[in-house]
């Protein structure tokens, strides 16, 4: 990369904030400006941890012409009015998953980044990782065949046992589908394309979870949402997933996920990571071989979907953790408990394109632009 590409102001400087602030600031054509809370004293604390130049009140960053890309940390019930304030201000906005809490809310921004002229981006983007790009390489070049079918698994006691702040996972916009979903549903339609049906199961198996972190010990949260959801996708392309999230499991044995093709099984990695270990069972071998990994950015690094974002906006192509591929993964999420509510399958209405495959052999923040490197 050679020329600046814009000015960044984050709003939300929560836990996940160190993440994004620690990559964006180490990237040297991506300039960190700003951040911004609604509680003042986080905001200044995430500037001076990260030599930020300015703490901002939410409503002065928004207001700032300087400010070319809002990036949305805020919990789940604020991202749809949080993303909806930047882009009525004229800001591209990259925001943490999910994009809305109901297909609704996501269709509407959509609508309204469309309509100012402006990109919607959205996490996660560990599918733009060494790992899962990888796995993208080996499905394209035929390594399973027809890919036929997928498993995932994302089984976990919940998160009240670390969390500082449980309380946001078990309330609407939540749980373990839309918390974790994105990361497993995100992987899979860029692995295979979009989806054209979903049917599922849920429940929530306690009313209430205490809080096991130690400042807040023995305190007792209400849950609002299934806490296990066993969903099986029809994929347009042909191929049946089955996905189960689950804040109920405490231990298990089974792969993040597995794409089962004609000709093999690819053992895909954690969803959650950008790198991770691949492994391919072939027909006719009696075991699975670990494949070394084709593609850079192995390292946990948020914000690779604003970079790609801001650099498909210098070169005029589409960004790849786009709002098309978020709201498509959103109604999934809303469709696996709907489907669950009402008994019957849920045909989907939205759509995506397959993210493009980033080339093989780049460096780490190289996505195959001319010009950048």
């Amino acid at each position: 990369m050679s020329a600046r590409l814009g000015r960044v102001g984050i709003i939300g400087c929560g836990n996940i904030a160190e993440a994004y602030a620690k990559k964006l600031t180490a990237l040297p054509d991506v300039e960190l400006a700003a951040c911004a809370d609604l509680l003042p004293e986080r905001a200044e604390a995430l500037a001076k941890a990260h030599g930020i130049p300015r703490a901002l009140p939410v409503d002065a960053l928004l207001a700032d012409p300087a400010i070319d890309v809002v990036v949305n940390l805020t919990v789940p019930l604020a991202h749809t009015a949080t993303s909806r304030a930047a882009i009525d201000a004229g800001k591209h906005v990259y925001s943490e998953k999910p994009l809305g809490i109901d297909l609704g809310e996501g269709r509407a921004l959509a609508e309204a980044a469309t309509a100012a002229g402006v990109r919607l981006g959205c996490a996660p983007d560990t599918f733009l990782g060494a790992g899962l790009q990888t796995c993208r390489k080996l499905i394209d070049d035929g390594a399973i065949g027809e890919p036929v079918a997928a498993v995932g698994f994302m089984h976990s006691p919940g998160p009240e046992g670390w969390h500082p702040g449980p309380e946001i996972f078990y309330q609407r916009g939540a749980g373990p589908m839309f918390d974790m979903g994105p990361y497993y549903l995100t992987a899979l339609v860029t692995l295979l394309g979009p989806a054209r049906r979903v049917t599922a199961s849920a429940r929530r198996t306690h009313d209430e979870r205490t809080i096991g972190a130690e400042a807040r010990r023995g305190e007792r949260i209400p849950v609002e949402v299934p806490t296990h959801v066993a969903s099986v996708i029809d994929f347009a392309a042909g191929p049946v997933a089955t996905l189960v999230t689950s804040f109920d499991v405490q231990g298990s044995r089974h792969r993040r996920i597995e794409i089962q093709g004609t000709e093999g099984t690819l053992a895909v990695p954690d969803p959650n990571t950008f790198g991770g270990r691949v492994q391919l069972f072939r027909r006719g071998e009696r075991s699975f071989e670990d494949v070394p990994l084709t593609h850079a950015n192995a390292e946990q690094a948020r914000g690779l979907g604003l970079l790609d974002l801001m650099l498909a906006e210098r070169h005029g192509r589409p960004h790849r953790a786009s709002g098309d591929l978020a709201l498509h993964v959103l109604e999934l999420m809303e469709s696996s408990i709907r489907s669950s509510e009402t008994g019957a399958h849920v045909t989907l209405d939205s759509s995506c394109a397959r993210p493009a495959p980033i080339p093989a052999g780049l460096a780490d923040d190289d996505f195959g632009d001319e010009g950048t490197g």
